[in-house]
Parts: C-alpha cells; sequence; structure tokens
C-alpha cells in the first residue's frame, strides 16, 4: 500500500526545463534544513552544500559540465561536496594527530553527501518544486577547483538543480526502472547471465534491437568524450587521498 511519501517517490522524475516562478527564500531554507536531516555517519555531516547564487559561476558550470544550459536558467543550484577537510582540520587544530584522510574518509563521505542530496531532492518533490541531477560538476576538476574554491579533501560529487516544471516537463513519462529480480539478490550478490541482462535491459530499446541499442547506448554514455573526462577528474581528485 503506497502512502504518500511513497507515491511521491514513484512520481518523482528529472526536470530538465523550469518555469519563471522563483524558489522563495522560505522554501529554499526548507530543502537545505531537510538535507541536513539526512542520516550520517557518526553524525560527522561529511559535506558542504555550496549554494550558488552567482550567474557568472552558473554560466561557468553551464560549459564545464558538458555544456548543459538548463543549469544557468534553474531557480537553485546546490553542489554536495564529500569534505574530508573539516574534521581533519579540526583534529589538528586539537592537536588530536590525525592522520591524513584516505580513500574509505572520502568513501564514507560521499555517502554522507548523496544521502544529503536526495534528502533535498525528496524535500523539493514534496513541494512541487522539481529538481534534477547533473554528475557532470565531477569533470574539469581543475577549473572545478578554481571556480569553486575547492581545498585538498573536498571533492564535488553531485550537483542538483531546482525550479518549478514547465507542464511539458509534468506531462512527460517517467522512464521506466528495470524490474525488482534483476536489482535485488538475496543474502549475497548474483552474476546475471547474458540473457537475464538482456531481458532486464530489453524494453529500453524500443523500435531499436537490443543489441544496436546497446551498442549506441555504449558509445553515447560508458564510452563518450564526457564519460572518459569524467573518469580523468576523479583519478586526479583522487591523487589527494593516496597517502594516509
Amino acid at each position: 500500500m503506497k502512502n504518500e511519501t511513497i507515491t511521491q517517490l514513484w512520481k518523482r522524475k528529472s526536470i530538465r526545463s523550469f518555469t519563471q516562478k522563483d524558489i522563495t527564500p522560505e522554501e529554499k531554507q526548507e530543502i537545505l534544513l531537510a538535507a541536513m536531516q539526512a542520516p550520517s555517519a557518526g553524525n560527522q555531516q561529511l559535506y558542504t552544500i555550496l549554494d550558488i547564487t552567482s550567474d557568472r559561476i552558473k554560466e561557468e558550470l553551464v560549459i564545464t559540465c558538458d555544456h548543459q544550459p538548463m543549469i544557468a536558467k534553474a531557480k537553485m543550484v546546490l553542489i554536495f561536496c564529500a569534505d574530508c577537510k573539516k574534521w581533519y582540520d579540526g583534529f589538528r587544530y586539537a592537536g588530536a594527530g590525525p592522520r591524513k584522510p584516505g580513500a574509505g574518509d572520502l568513501m564514507l563521505a560521499v555517502c554522507d553527501a548523496m544521502i544529503a542530496a536526495q534528502n533535498a531532492v525528496v524535500a523539493a518533490e514534496s513541494m512541487g518544486i522539481g529538481s534534477c541531477y547533473i554528475g557532470d560538476i565531477m569533470e574539469n576538476c581543475e577549473r572545478q577547483r578554481e571556480l569553486l574554491n575547492l581545498p585538498e579533501y573536498v571533492f564535488p560529487v553531485g550537483m542538483v538543480i531546482f525550479g518549478y516544471p514547465t507542464q511539458q516537463q509534468i506531462s512527460r513519462r517517467k522512464p521506466e526502472r528495470a524490474d525488482l529480480s534483476y536489482v535485488v539478490h538475496e543474502n549475497g550478490y548474483r552474476e546475471l547471465s547474458e540473457e537475464e541482462l538482456q531481458a532486464m535491459w530489453e524494453p529500453r530499446s524500443q523500435d531499436k534491437t537490443y543489441v544496436k541499442w546497446m551498442r549506441a547506448f555504449c558509445e553515447r554514455k560508458y564510452n563518450s568524450d564526457f564519460s572518459k573526462e569524467m573518469t580523468r577528474s576523479v583519478e586526479e581528485y583522487l591523487k589527494q587521498f593516496g597517502e594516509s
């Protein structure tokens, strides 16, 4: 039985076109406070949220995040950073003798940041405000570091843009998700067979054959230039976490 929250989760979809209606300061405050109510490892809140209000920075983000104009048109832009710096600095200032942050610390902070981001998305949805995740914030790390003043041990793991959706976006059909049987494995990981993988993804191929669709998707996403740049950038960010 679906309650109101579950119904909203089923209805929620990425919104990439917004009306001119502004998000009020009170609505923004509620979304940010909801984000901070998210579960957090040891209640450390291993994240920092960048509230991007500068039109200049938004226009730069359009370029650095794979040329997506909707970023500049959004009424609210939040960047969720995995932040291993502030606790490390706090430990140092207290004379606790901390080791340098490592990959495990980063992964924990990434989890914290993205859980907070999803809380913000769910809160916005409950208010009729649409949202879209922009993973491309992980690209072009040299430019992002300069643009956002990102210090060592801070990694921009996700950006979310918000705004009131246009009627076209409201009416647009939400993409189907994979069947539960392929995603949920009982008691341990089970490698899916070739036939199972095809059965899972074939409904998405629509008017194309499965193989033709899969090859095109691989080129458009996995083998794309932006995907290669994201991998390079993440590897560059990870260098600062290489020695503990």
